[in-house]
């Protein structure tokens, strides 16, 4: 398992992990990149909507899966189109079930490890293919990696701010700190909205009365997640797709690109991981939760993208 140098420099006055998660959320800047939005339909009767970005003819097509209540629309996925565009590849933005601004059709939307979308989609496109994702893309990524037959068809991948355990996230999002509070109000108020608005569509598979209650995201998964796509509790899901545990089984080249400060999910990799060739780690030591920014408040750049890109052509 290649181990690669950390040469990220955090931005000045941005030495937490939280702070360079909160400003990689609120700092990233609005980029326009034409792209052209594209309705697909699935194979189980329901749709994606993707953004594509069209470059050369014969350059390669990278897929963006973007993090939990992201969108084709988040700084991260802009930027990461922005760099493809520069390189004149192609590129198809995934956004996830219930994410593109109109509600799926089925009653289950998206979670951590459900790759079916995924790999519905690398399984159309000609040429060569490279996958990036970004935390939950990041997971849903490695999960398609190391148990789908068709992950074969990805040339090279990379893993952006991967929950390896997601019940350690969990458990940090709901510990009640005045920061995890924060980052919960972000996702679950949306999350929980999603889900009381389908209920109405499909009467008696949702809980309405203990989803409107919830206050934590293990509830939520454990109310929804869980019962949708097949686990028995919110503790099921999280072992059965959590990223770590699979990592040994990934044959793709892979960079995982994580920091030491990242609150939500920390670079935690499992002992035998070491033995995994395919596996490229870049562990730094600053950068928080997919925030990795350098340079100043006032003049940032960010570093993940450049450097997820930087790789990528070296494959």
């Amino acid at each position: 398992m290649p181990v690669l140098t950390d040469d990220f420099r955090a931005a000045t006055g941005l030495w937490s992990g939280h702070a360079q998660s909160l400003f990689g959320v609120l700092g990233r800047p609005k980029v326009k990149v034409f792209v052209r939005r594209e309705r697909r339909l699935t194979p189980d009767g329901d749709f994606v909507d993707v953004d594509l970005l069209e470059g050369q003819p014969g350059a390669p097509t990278v897929v963006l899966l973007h993090g939990l209540e992201g969108s084709s629309a988040s700084g991260y996925i802009q930027l990461m189109l922005e760099g493809l565009a520069g390189l004149r590849w192609n590129a198809i933005a995934l956004n996830a079930r219930s994410c593109s601004g109109e509600p799926n059709r089925q009653a289950a939307s998206y979670s951590s490890g459900d790759f079916r979308d995924l790999s519905w989609v690398v399984s159309q496109l000609p040429g060569r293919v490279f996958a990036v994702g970004f935390s939950l893309g990041a997971s849903v990524l490695l999960n398609f990696l190391a148990k789908d037959p068709g992950a074969a068809r990805l040339g090279a991948a990379v893993a952006v701010s991967a929950p390896f355990e997601l019940a350690r996230g969990a458990r940090f999002l709901d510990s009640g700190s005045l920061i995890a509070r924060a980052y919960l109000r972000r996702f679950l108020p949306a999350m929980k909205a999603k889900a009381l608005a389908k209920s109405v569509e499909h009467p008696g598979r949702f809980d309405v009365k203990a989803i409107a209650a919830a206050s934590r995201i293990r509830d939520f998964d454990h109310l929804v997640t869980a019962p949708l796509f097949g686990f028995t509790s919110a503790e099921d899901y999280y072992a059965r797709c959590s990223a770590g545990p699979q990592l040994e089984r990934i044959k793709t080249r892979t960079l995982l690109l994580s920091s030491e400060d990242d609150a939500l999910a920390p670079p935690v990799l499992p002992p035998g991981v070491s033995r995994n060739e395919a596996l490229d780690v870049l562990v730094t030591k600053r950068g928080g939760h997919v925030g990795f920014v350098e340079g100043s408040v006032l003049r940032p750049s960010f570093w993940a993208e450049a450097r997820a890109l930087r790789w990528l052509q070296d494959r």
